[in-house]
């Protein structure tokens, strides 16, 4: 593991203000409008990957509000993380994706009984300093006997070594993190590392190209004998279904961001096609009111069951937080459908937001947990609450 000296050298994320109470994050509209909004076109179009945004966004806090004051955090709980991805995401889902994929990594941190990761880098993943994906997507559908463990691990005095391949980890570079689960010979469960893009015998190689999403550093990940200490270890094997149990509501609920501000830009792109176009597209199904309406009830949903994940843990409402998530794939689908009908032509167009949306909120439904996999997932625990055994960890 590569030495972590340099992570707690951060510049702590700036703390939120009360002299913008309708602002979600202080100095985050000017952001967006500077530093990603003139690019949304090179993300989408040419695969260009928004790190300055990135990091400016850590910088002032964007990744903060789900991490404790004492790990660099802001403590303002898991809703604050979403507004900022909802925001991001009504302009450019791509980024959005990435704000949740450091996030995400930020979360398993926080949750991890590793006291050494949280104290040397926990910190400069909430600044926004070191950048990170999460790579717990083929763990996640394993427990959901989706598919099998990609890679193995061996226990060693001091640590582990891993072997195999996960085919797409995203928001990568070698200088960046990112979370891998490996299976144990002889345990149950999974480990959950962390590893460095430049680690001996690790490649990261780029080779698939996109119909959307081209900008985030997408990465198929080659382990060949990659060392992990024990203190680059989120948990061990005999700890994981604790941890999942931990980091599961915030993981998939957190994606909502990603939704609500994809569904929010649709609604707008109805409304603004209905100035011109109302007297034809009123003999449309989903209207832009019809779609605002499941937005304002997907949104109140949402906050407030962050709440209850920043109170209790989110285990009392994890099937709540499923059953969330499938709505805003489906909400997705509808109302990105819904602005391209409204658009028509004018939707086809390369440099239309109309076509890119359609794309993104594919996206929204097939990224971990897909709703396939949510819908087995509840297939699942009614199954169990019937006295069948389920097939999840």
């Amino acid at each position: 593991m590569p030495d972590h000296a340099a992570a707690n050298r951060f510049t702590p994320p700036r703390r939120l203000s009360s002299s913008a109470p309708d602002e979600v994050l202080p100095g985050l509209a000017q952001l967006i409008a500077s530093e990603l909004a003139p690019r949304v076109l090179d993300i989408d179009l040419k695969g260009v990957y928004p790190e300055a945004f990135l990091r400016q966004l850590g910088a002032l806090g964007g990744y903060a509000g789900h991490v404790a004051p004492e790990f660099g955090g802001m403590g303002t709980g898991l809703g604050q993380t979403i507004r900022v991805m909802e925001e991001v995401a009504k302009l450019c889902l791509s980024t959005s994706f990435l704000v949740w994929c450091q996030s995400a990594c930020a979360g398993y941190l926080q949750q991890s009984d590793n006291g050494w990761l949280k104290a040397n880098v926990l910190p400069a993943l909430a600044s926004g300093r070191l950048l990170a994906g999460t790579g717990l997507s083929n763990p996640m559908k394993s427990c959901a006997a989706i598919e099998p463990i990609r890679l193995k691990a061996i226990r060693t005095a001091d640590g582990y070594t891993i072997n195999g391949t996960l085919p797409w980890v995203s928001n990568l570079g070698p200088d960046h993190y990112f979370a891998v689960g490996a299976g144990v010979e002889g345990k149950p469960g999974f480990l959950i590392a962390l590893v460095r893009g430049d680690q001996p015998g690790l490649s990261l190689n780029q080779g698939a190209r996109f119909v959307a999403l081209e900008g985030t550093r997408t990465f198929a990940c080659r382990f060949r004998n990659v060392v992990v200490p024990d203190s680059a270890v989120i948990c061990h094997p005999d700890d994981f279904a604790a941890f999942v149990a931990r980091i599961k509501p915030g993981f998939v609920l957190s994606q909502m961001g990603m939704v609500l501000g994809l569904v929010g830009a649709c609604v707008e792109l109805m409304r603004e096609s209905d100035k011109s176009h109302s007297h034809v597209n009123c003999f449309l199904d989903d209207r832009a009111e019809h779609i605002a309406a499941a937005l304002a009830q997907a949104r109140a949903t949402t906050y407030s069951l962050a709440k209850v994940v920043d109170a209790e843990g989110g285990a009392s409402v994890l099937r709540d937080v499923l059953e969330l998530r499938v709505v805003g794939s489906e909400l997705a689908l509808k109302a990105a459908q819904a602005a391209m009908l409204h658009l028509g032509a004018r939707g086809y167009l390369m440099t239309s937001p109309g076509q890119r949306r359609w794309r993104e909120a594919c996206f929204v439904a097939i990224v971990t947990p897909a709703l396939k996999h949510l819908r087995k997932e509840l297939a699942d625990m009614d199954h169990a609450s019937r006295g069948g055994a389920s097939c999840c960890a």
